[in-house]
């Protein structure tokens, strides 16, 4: 199952079909399918396509303003949070989206819940024994929010794990409703398994990354890295919202 939610997608992304089709070349001795790995490539690298597919899935959920958020028995923080590890004592190595890690300190200094909820994230290949949540911890104690209101859920390696971990504590501690922080993108597919899994849930996402503002402009066609990085995690998240979908009816 990790297998599948984590791994065969890469096949169906632009990169992947990109290669794919290179090999094919290779193997028939043939030039059209370098012809299409390149039309595919570019397609998928205009930031005029992966700033629409990132922002379609954002708009499934709209940044909430702090005040408007009502309070909740918990905040819970979707993990994801950090980079490569570092040496013990060495300063933190966040990731993109740190953003969810600082949205769940700012809602406790804010008083919107008694407790403050990270997710014990480990993807075995990685090769670390450390959840990471006991990193977040450690870093939101230094941030002034006290450690005895700081939980770590038990081990977990994808979102539908996620979200069974915090059912079960939520049945633990008798909680009704939690915040759920995660990233726009993102929050698509964690609302639908959060809600699954039976918990009420105050959302609030974080970390937009389209700005519908802007108007087009002739740089919107011109190819870079970052609008590919959009366009293959917006596709990774249909995947992965149909996946579960079609396996969690």
């Amino acid at each position: 199952m990790l297998f599948l939610n984590k791994i065969l997608p890469v096949l169906f992304l632009p990169l992947g079909v990109v290669v794919l089709f290179l090999l094919l070349a290779l193997i028939r001795q043939k030039r059209w399918p370098v012809g299409v790995a390149l039309g595919i490539l570019y397609f998928s690298s205009m930031p005029f396509v992966g700033d629409r597919l990132i922002g379609w899935l954002e708009s499934r959920y709209p940044a909430v303003a702090l005040a408007q958020v009502e309070s909740a028995d918990a905040v819970v923080v979707l993990g994801g949070i950090f980079g490569p590890s570092v040496a013990e004592g060495m300063l933190p190595n966040f990731g993109d989206t740190v953003d969810r890690f600082e949205a769940g300190v700012v809602l406790m200094h804010a008083n919107k819940a008694r407790w403050l909820v990270f997710t014990g994230g480990r993807l075995p290949w990685k090769g670390v024994t450390k959840l990471e949540g006991e990193d977040s911890k450690t870093q939101a104690e230094l941030r002034g929010v006290p450690a005895g209101q700081i939980l770590i859920t038990r081990e977990v390696g994808n979102t539908a794990d996620e979200a069974r971990a915090v059912a079960e504590l939520m049945r633990d501690h008798d909680w009704h409703r939690i915040i759920l922080v995660t990233t726009g993108w993102h929050m698509p597919r964690a609302a639908r398994l959060f809600k699954k899994a039976g918990i009420e849930c105050i959302i609030f996402p974080v970390d937009f990354r389209r700005d519908a503002s802007r108007p087009l402009t002739l740089l919107d066609f011109v190819p870079n890295t970052d609008a590919l990085h959009n366009t293959e995690t917006a596709l990774r998240e249909c995947y992965g919202y149909a996946f579960y979908a079609i396996t969690q009816r």
